[in-house]
């Protein structure tokens, strides 16, 4: 990656979308594909998808296209899976449940270490092979087994408190569906990613009624 520029935070939510692409090619034995081509298949441009490479380097030949393996390794490393991340669950209700038994986790690198939950009904049982501890212990579980990310599903009610203690403890970054805005409390302590589940669904409401609206003016 070029060193002396900023890449977008635009390009870069990009890049998980080529990477599960380019997954499905080598699944599908595609050793090489073009600009165009692969444009046709994310139903983005052409110009876009070289833009966008051409901020970390290109990778593409002219007259060749991309080779499909090799692309898939680059924006592995690029976005750091070759790494591997040992990640926790804070909160054990329905979405952390859900997320522990994700199958995508494991296969892109992120370890599923620990769990935790302040519910004694629900310490000691097992989600996905792996026990539910307290969250008392975190602080002690973290220092004997380091951790890269913690995912937090939890209510807001206790999510300040607990990103606080995984900070202090040396945890690199959180992805957090709460209903707070982490990096504006926590900004350039940690890296962050909030998910807002509500925030997609009333989006796609919106897209709902402007199809509606369209479909109407239509007619």
């Amino acid at each position: 990656m070029p060193q002396d520029k900023k890449v977008s935070l635009v390009v870069i939510r990009r890049l998980p979308r080529y990477y599960r692409y380019l997954s499905d090619l080598l699944s599908q034995d595609i050793r090489r594909i073009s600009s165009k081509e692969l444009s046709e298949r994310m139903n983005v441009t052409a110009s876009q998808i070289r833009q966008d490479l051409n901020c970390f380097g290109g990778f593409g030949q002219q007259g060749y296209g991309y080779n499909v393996e090799y692309l898939h390794e680059e924006i592995s490393k690029i976005l750091g899976l070759d790494q591997g991340y040992n990640t926790i669950i804070i909160g054990c209700g329905h979405l952390g449940h859900a997320l522990a038994n994700h199958p995508g986790f494991k296969r892109r690198g992120f370890r599923m270490i620990g769990m935790f939950d302040i519910s004694e009904e629900k310490v000691g049982k097992q989600i996905a092979g792996i026990e539910i501890m307290h969250t008392s212990s975190l602080e002690s579980f973290i220092e004997k087994n380091p951790v890269d990310i913690a995912i937090l599903a939890l209510p807001k009610e206790g999510v300040l408190d607990i990103s606080q203690r995984l900070i202090a403890s040396g945890v690199k970054g959180l992805w957090n569906f709460s209903s707070v805005d982490l990096e504006v409390i926590e900004k350039g302590r940690v890296a962050v990613e909030n998910v807002h589940l509500s925030d997609s669904l009333m989006t796609l409401a919106y897209k709902i009624q402007e199809r509606e609206t369209y479909k109407n003016q239509s007619e």
